[in-house]
């Protein structure tokens, strides 16, 4: 991961390059073309009817040959834009993961007072897990919410406060497709409904109440009461 972010400069420096180059090429062929149309408007009434058809001809390839460069200037900044968001998810991954480490050691370690080793009873098994960072939506390991310690130090307070809020402040492509039924982009874990019909399809684990993916097929809330009618 810190071998692939530490090439990304220069990927990213090879890519606007590319990029600057096309947008040359595009600005060249748009002259082009407007010296051609401008001999075209002066000479046409002496052209033959051949040579207007050539000369249109010249003009309709050059305008082709300038799409062509912008679609694949296009084409790049996609590319660029899917680049730098892969290894943000894998930041935000391995930050997830870290976080979650960390945690299980604050709570076995001096950070700890003596009053908050005991933790409150029956929260374990209820806490909803969430990331910090925009995740894919699969099934990797989550990071469980911070547990309320009795008495817990300022500092795991300050580390460990995580929530799905802190994914959504984070500035975010208007395009980014959004799910679940909070309508909003992918973060975390997240869990697709078996149902192949499903209009919504990816569900946060926080939002349909589930810590762990659960065995066998999962249905979502809303399928689930269209089989029930059904039946």
């Amino acid at each position: 991961s810190l071998t692939g972010i530490e090439n990304l400069p220069c990927e990213l420096q090879r890519n606007f390059q590319l990029m600057r180059e096309l947008d040359q090429r595009t600005e060249d062929k748009k002259a082009e073309i407007d010296s051609l149309a401008a001999a075209y408007i002066e000479s046409v009434k002496n052209m033959l009817p051949e040579e207007r058809v050539e000369h249109l001809k010249k003009i309709q390839s050059a305008y082709s040959k300038c799409k062509e460069y912008s679609d694949d200037k296009v084409q790049l900044a996609m590319q660029t834009y899917e680049m730098v968001d892969k290894h943000i998810r894998r930041l935000d991954a391995d930050l997830a993961r870290f976080e979650a480490d960390l945690k299980d050691k604050l709570e076995g370690s001096d950070f700890e007072t003596p009053g908050s080793r005991s933790l409150k009873k029956g929260r374990s098994q209820k806490d909803k897990r969430s990331s910090r960072g925009r995740g894919r939506r699969t099934s990797e390991e989550d990071t469980p919410k911070k547990k309320k310690l009795k008495g817990g130090s300022e500092f795991a307070d300050t580390i460990l406060s995580v929530h799905p809020s802190d994914v959504l402040d984070m500035p975010v492509d208007p395009n980014e497709p959004t799910y679940c039924l909070c309508h909003q982009v992918s973060y975390g874990e997240m869990i697709g409904c078996d149902n192949p019909d499903c209009p919504i399809e990816w569900f946060h684990f926080a939002c349909v109440d589930l810590t762990t993916k659960p065995k066998g097929k999962w249905f979502c809330p809303r399928c689930v009461q269209e089989r029930k009618k059904k039946k």
